[in-house]
């Protein structure tokens, strides 16, 4: 492990020790990251007034802010839940939304407060989604705001596998090179 890990408010992120934390990436409080995970540089992950997950093998491309709403109770879309063999591009923002295990979030895409994107679902590069929407498994979204574009091939989605099995073996080469 790497990086800057910083308590906030008595509360220190939970980074598991296969896990890949590059030098210049920051991680603020309450945030948990599962095993092979990749959080790459110039990465925020700011759980400073609520909960960031991480899930095993996903790989969080450098430049990419993930951050929370600060509302605890009765808010939908407060906590920001990222699943295992989650793909998301450089330079991306994610704020207080759910990615289920298995998506993939394009470079400089935007996915806001409340928003789901189901496994195997697509968020292009520099899309924007709205607060509350929902990309569904097999879609892709792009543009901005974000809509859906098409279906995804099954090309693109074996594709996805492919990506996290890659950014988990690159990141085990940077914790033993």
């Amino acid at each position: 492990m790497a990086g800057l890990i910083r308590t906030h408010h008595g509360v220190t992120p939970t980074v598991a020790a296969s896990a890949f934390i590059a030098e210049t990436a920051v991680v603020i409080g309450d945030v948990v990251i599962g095993e092979q995970a990749s959080i790459w540089y110039g990465c925020v992950l700011r759980g400073d007034d609520n909960t960031i997950r991480v899930g095993a093998r996903t790989n969080i491309q450098d430049g990419t802010i993930v951050h929370i709403n600060h509302e605890r109770e009765g808010a939908a879309g407060t906590k920001t839940f990222i699943g295992s063999d989650v793909t998301i591009g450089h330079m991306a923002l994610i704020h207080a939304c759910t990615l289920e295990d298995g998506c993939f979030i394009g470079m400089r895409a935007c996915v806001m407060d409340g928003v789901v994107v189901e496994s195997g679902a697509m968020v292009a590069a520099g899309a924007l989604v709205t607060p509350g929407k929902r990309v569904k498994r097999g879609e892709l979204w792009a543009g901005s705001p974000a809509k859906l574009m098409r279906t995804l091939t099954d090309a693109e989605l074996k594709y996805f596998g492919y990506t996290a099995q890659h950014y988990a073996e690159l990141a085990a080469s940077y914790l033993n090179p």
